[in-house]
């Protein structure tokens, strides 16, 4: 009951890339890129087996973003003249690959990570991708024409690469997709649709991860414009309650989200995010327990799963530590409480 995770992204150590960014640069290049990569990603499962949670991943540590990380990959991009573009509906700019081509990939993209990772854990093993809505908004696009086009091309690699990791022995395959709360309408229209071509003929657990963002400035601001209000869930969880995805994390703790929204995912795991990602004050277990017990006014004790409420990479590492030992600490309370 009440098993923890994170959402996706932990930050990355000094001497692998730049720190407390989005975006960083790599510290290194060649083998010795690689090497570093391996190391970092054995680190962060590590870090989340001392802190206590019960499913771990790789921390995207071999990624330099969570959507750029799998592009790389890609043929059919150009990445040699990027173009800057404004995202999420022009929240920020950010320098993106045009798509000028059709769409393949180029083998393998993250077979080092998922691989090294089932080899070096015995706990329920996540691994994150990008859902084809969110890629979609964060490349520039020259050669399809057509949103929906574009997110089922991405969405049948993303699909070639999801069973792949199915066959290197990950539990839970998640697509991130930030974008369903920002384009809804679209959402619920095709986007659901596209995120289930991603995971056509999983056998293992898929879900999704819809957030309102990274702690970062650009999305602090785009917050503080939703009022007391934000029920951008409200759109497109009845899609997913309809949907073949197993489970769908949500950004709760701090955020005005009303809680009754999760009623809408009945029959779905939820990943209840219970750590703030947009503030260094490291929650208390009571707090966390406290956000369990709302989130059972309207899911079942077997499907809620405490989680953060999205990706760590741009925190300070040792900030996102200490999150993590209170997720695993908040949990353990939540136990005593309502089991």
């Amino acid at each position: 009951m009440f098993e923890t995770a994170i959402a996706g992204s932990l930050p990355k150590p000094a001497w692998l890339a730049e720190t407390e960014k989005l975006w960083p640069q790599w510290k290194a290049s060649g083998a010795e890129l690689d090497a570093a990569k391996r190391d970092a990603t054995l680190l962060a499962i590590k870090t989340q087996e001392d802190a206590g949670l019960d499913v771990v991943g790789d921390g995207e540590q071999a990624r330099q973003h969570f959507v750029h990380g799998f592009l790389e990959r890609v043929e059919g991009l150009d990445f040699e003249h990027k173009v800057k573009m404004g995202i999420r509906k022009e929240r920020y700019d950010a320098m993106v690959p045009q798509v000028v081509a059709p769409l393949r990939l180029k083998g393998r993209v993250h077979a080092m990570e998922a691989q090294l990772a089932r080899k070096h854990t015995k706990k329920t093993l996540k691994f994150t991708l990008p859902g084809p809505m969110t890629i979609v908004d964060t490349v520039a696009d020259r050669f399809y024409g057509d949103k929906v086009k574009l997110a089922f091309a991405f969405a049948e690699l993303l699909n070639q690469e999801a069973l792949a990791l199915q066959s290197d022995g990950v539990d839970i395959i998640q697509f991130d997709e930030p974008a369903f709360n920002v384009y809804m309408a679209e959402a619920a229209d095709w986007g659901v649709a596209a995120l289930e071509r991603a995971a056509q003929g999983l056998r293992c657990k898929t879900a999704v991860h819809i957030c309102y963002g990274y702690g970062i400035q650009a999305n602090l601001d785009w917050k503080q414009s939703l009022g007391d209000e934000w029920r951008q869930y409200e759109q497109v969880f009845p899609a997913l309650a309809a949907s073949r995805i197993d489970q769908v994390s949500l950004e709760c703790y701090h955020s005005h989200v009303p809680p009754q929204l999760m009623a809408l995912l009945a029959g779905k795991d939820v990943m209840v995010g219970v750590i703030d990602v947009a503030s260094d004050d490291i929650e208390t277990p009571e707090a966390i327990a406290d956000t369990i017990g709302r989130a059972l006014q309207f899911v079942p004790k077997h499907r809620l799963f405490p989680c953060t409420n999205c990706g760590m990479a741009p925190m300070r590492r040792e900030i996102a530590e200490g999150k993590l030992r209170a997720l695993a600490e908040g949990a353990a309370l939540a136990r005593q409480r309502y089991g």
